[in-house]
């Protein structure tokens, strides 16, 4: 099969090398637009699963991953100085060690990658399979427009920085200014790095300026904000240097149908999950994994890519769930902020229940203290925020795309 992928991100590469693995005849090219080494963002978040499918898939990569991996330790919320820490841990890796991991093995296995190749629609390579993982942004979608594409764009406003502050622990800082509060997304990647994104309000965002202010006033205004959390280091923008760091919100994308003929979506082209549940990559991953073992299963490409859609479609209905509940709660900062830290913190890791916008606060902490060490309590509070989040997902679809800000992350 010759096989061409629009975009050079995890899907789209592991996708690839993933088929040459299977079956070194297939004729495999990647295309992207940026030059090599050339990225945006700063570290993405994975876990044991993501890590495990990865040893099935390609045990090779899978190492390679793990040598590059940082492993944080504990969530720590910083309230103005006031601080509480849960025990847990994760992991995380440099994005652009990541994605020069999943090159290199991709050129092993005889994937042809060609950076600096923009696709330009009308004009999508001579290929028997097109893999659109071209982003959130993609043009190749956009060119096709069969995909009843829908957009919701949240309301809060944020911002992809890092920072040379290595963040040892999952932390968020929350910072009160005259104009509302400010907060922040902070974790380590690598021994000299960590990711920073910082959240706030529109109105907050306004009222501190950050609409008419220029981005280098910008990181000083938030590197004078963070001043106790960074410890004196510094805050940088995009890490390509010709890139200006900018304010965004989030657009979370669906698409009713996944694939047309021969174009099939994949990545954050088929679907987007706000930040705040960390799930970007393992997703983009997870859908190169499903395509490919599709493909393998199947002996024609219409089944194979519709037993693909129906797969990915069915598997992404909790996780579209939980992260439009998270991005629901950092929308609603003001209702939880006044509790204590402890509490605050407890429900912020309970932010993905859809029980928590049903109930006040406090009433929900105590139901989830009283529950928590209770085997049967604690599932009985589990089967009832199941039920809930059936009735909280018959909503309103996401409105029609077209006319959206950008977005990066």
């Amino acid at each position: 099969m010759k096989i061409a992928c629009v975009g050079g991100g995890p899907a789209g590469l592991y996708f690839a090398l993933l088929m040459k693995l299977h079956d070194r005849r297939h004729d495999v090219t990647v295309f992207e637009r940026n030059v090599a080494g050339s990225t945006y963002g700063w570290g993405v978040v994975f876990g044991d699963d993501l890590r495990h499918r990865l040893h099935s898939a390609d045990p090779v990569s899978a190492g390679q991953l793990d040598q590059a991996a940082f492993r944080w330790v504990n969530e720590v919320v910083d309230i103005d100085g006031e601080r509480a820490l849960a025990e847990c841990d994760g992991y995380s890796v440099n994005r652009r060690l990541l994605l020069d991991i999943l090159a290199g093995r991709a050129r092993d296995l005889g994937v042809r990658i060609e950076f600096d190749h923009e696709v330009t629609p009308g004009q999508l390579p001579d290929a028997d399979l097109i893999v659109a993982c071209d982003g959130v942004s993609s043009r190749t979608r956009l060119d096709a427009g069969t995909f009843q594409t829908g957009i919701d764009v949240g309301a809060n406003k944020y911002i992809w920085l890092g920072t040379d502050k290595v963040f040892e622990s999952f932390t968020f800082p929350f910072v009160r200014t005259d104009s509302g509060w400010v907060w922040a997304h902070a974790y380590g990647f690598d021994a000299q790095s960590s990711t920073f994104i910082v959240e706030c309000s529109p109105r907050t965002w306004s009222g501190l300026g950050f609409d008419t202010m220029a981005p280098q006033d910008g990181l000083a205004l938030l590197e004078k904000l963070f001043e106790h959390q960074l410890d004196g280091h510094r805050l940088a923008g995009d890490v390509r240097d010709d890139v200006s760091p900018r304010w965004l919100n989030f657009r979370t994308v669906t698409n009713q149908r996944w694939y047309d003929g021969k174009v099939v979506l994949a990545g954050d082209a088929a679907h987007t999950a706000h930040f705040t549940i960390g799930s970007g990559t393992k997703l983009a991953i997870d859908d190169a994994i499903a395509l490919a073992g599709s493909l393998r299963q199947h002996g024609e490409l219409e089944p194979a890519l519709a037993a693909y859609q129906e797969q990915r479609q069915s598997r992404l209905l909790q996780p579209q769930s939980e992260a439009r509940l998270s991005a629901e709660w950092f929308e609603s900062i003001p209702r939880y902020i006044d509790l204590q830290p402890r509490q605050f913190l407890t429900l912020l890791r309970a932010r993905r229940s859809p029980l928590l916008p049903r109930l006040s606060p406090r009433l929900y902490y105590r139901l989830h203290q009283a529950t928590e060490d209770v085997t049967v309590l604690r599932e009985l509070r589990s089967q009832v925020g199941r039920k809930a989040a059936a009735i909280s997902s018959r909503r309103k679809p996401a409105r029609p795309a077209g006319g959206a800000t950008p977005q990066g992350g």
